[in-house]
Parts: structure tokens; C-alpha cells; sequence
């Protein structure tokens, strides 16, 4: 594989299905304002909280991982967006390292709670519980491009490893590299699914909010997944810029 690119594939995939902790995802309120005891108080932690926020540090162009060219701005959900290039895991992902995240998403709902689950799962795991409510927020966006695709054959299997993401993001670094946009793969957690990492924020088109999701661990490893009709009326005194 040393060397060597995936083909590519001209992708027209409308209704991506990617989820997000619904924390991440308020509408309207920031959560600092429910602590805050005056506005002064409330300044005080946005700037603490700016400070340390990586999507504010990567729309100011301070990442070295990505740069402020590559970001978008004054489109629905560009926020949401930007956190995803800004804001990477400290491991990284299966294709992206440490400094530049990438907009991941699932061809159908089925495979996109999967990889949650799995994932949900693997931290409860690290901790020997599993007792635990979460509410995640669907985002649908369409895509209209040439991909690199890595499905099919087994020329790049090791890009696939259910425990590893050295290969993969090996890969991914070649292929930002060489001018990527993206890579198609199949899912490693749900047999018949597919997955897009895109690595172009410009390229997430129309992204808007889907249904919001519940998964519910009661003991064991396998969680309750359910569309999660409770709602929560935003407060609107403090919107988060």
C-alpha cells in the first residue's frame, strides 16, 4: 500500500447522516449562561471559555492544522462545521490525526447510530460502567464530488482495522497531501454501510438538523436507541456567537 492512492469516485450522496453529542449542538443558549450568576460573571467565563474553544482559535487562524482559508462562514451551520476540522480527538480519528479533524458521516441512519453505539460503548468500557443517558443531534448534508474510495478489493484493508487507525490515518495524510477532498470506506461497524470522512469544510454542502437521538446504556454494553421526542425549550437571553 506504501505509496499508493485509492481510485476515485465522482459521489452524489444527498442526506448524509452524521451525529453530534447534543450538547454541542444548542440552538440558541450557551450553557455558561445558566452558571453565570450577572452578565459580568457571564462575560468573564466566554472569554475562559474562548480562550481554550479550538473552533474560535481556528476561525481566528491559530491551528496549525488547519488555516482560516479553509473554514466557512455565513452559511447555515458553519459553526457546526468549523468544530469539526477545529476540534479533532487527541488520538485522532480512522482518517485524520490529532491537528485537523474531518467532517465524518454515514450513507444511512442505521450505520451512523451504529458507530456511535460502538464508540459510546468503548468509553463506558474504559470505565467498567455502563449507566448512561445521552442525546445526540442529527446533521444531514449533501455531497456532490470526486472521492478517493476504498471500497472494494483488499489493497487497503489495513485501513480498515477494527482496533487500529495507524494505517488509516497514514493514508489520510497522503491523500490531504496529494489535494484530497475526501475518502469513501465501508463501515468497520456495521456490515453493509458506508462512510465518507470529508476533509474539505467548503465541500459539506447544505447541512441542516435532522430528528435528535437517544442512546440509553442500562447495565450493558448494548444501548436503547430511540428518536428522542422530549424537547427542550431554548432560553434566549445569551446566544452563543
Amino acid at each position: 500500500m506504501s505509496g499508493a492512492l485509492p481510485r476515485t469516485t465522482l459521489l452524489r450522496q444527498f442526506d448524509t447522516f452524521r451525529l453530534i453529542p447534543s450538547r454541542f449542538a444548542a440552538r440558541e443558549d450557551s450553557v455558561l449562561a445558566g452558571i453565570a450568576e450577572d452578565e459580568a460573571h457571564l462575560a468573564d467565563l466566554f472569554d475562559l471559555d474562548n480562550a481554550t474553544n479550538e473552533r474560535l482559535r481556528g476561525e481566528r487562524g491559530l491551528l496549525l492544522g488547519i488555516g482560516i482559508d479553509e473554514l466557512v462562514f455565513g452559511v447555515p451551520n458553519f459553526r457546526i462545521i468549523n468544530a469539526a476540522f477545529t476540534c479533532a480527538r487527541p488520538e485522532g480519528s480512522r482518517f485524520n490525526g490529532p491537528d485537523r479533524g474531518a467532517w465524518y458521516c454515514s450513507f444511512d441512519v442505521e450505520t451512523g447510530l451504529a458507530e456511535v453505539a460502538f464508540h459510546k460503548t468503548v468509553e463506558y468500557q474504559e470505565i467498567g460502567r455502563f449507566d448512561d443517558s445521552v442525546p445526540y443531534e442529527a446533521l444531514l448534508a449533501d455531497f456532490n464530488g470526486e472521492f478517493h474510495d476504498v471500497r472494494g478489493g483488499t489493497r487497503f484493508a489495513r485501513c480498515l482495522d477494527s482496533r487500529s487507525y495507524v494505517a488509516s490515518q497514514r493514508l489520510a495524510g497522503r491523500l490531504l497531501e496529494a489535494g484530497s477532498v475526501g475518502v469513501v470506506y465501508p463501515s468497520v461497524r456495521r456490515k453493509g454501510g458506508a462512510n465518507l470522512a470529508c476533509f474539505r469544510p467548503a465541500v459539506v454542502g447544505n447541512v441542516r438538523r435532522g430528528d435528535t437521538w437517544r442512546f440509553t446504556w442500562s447495565g450493558n454494553e448494548t444501548p436503547r436507541v430511540e428518536r428522542d421526542k422530549r424537547t427542550v425549550k431554548p432560553r434566549a437571553r445569551h446566544r452563543r456567537l
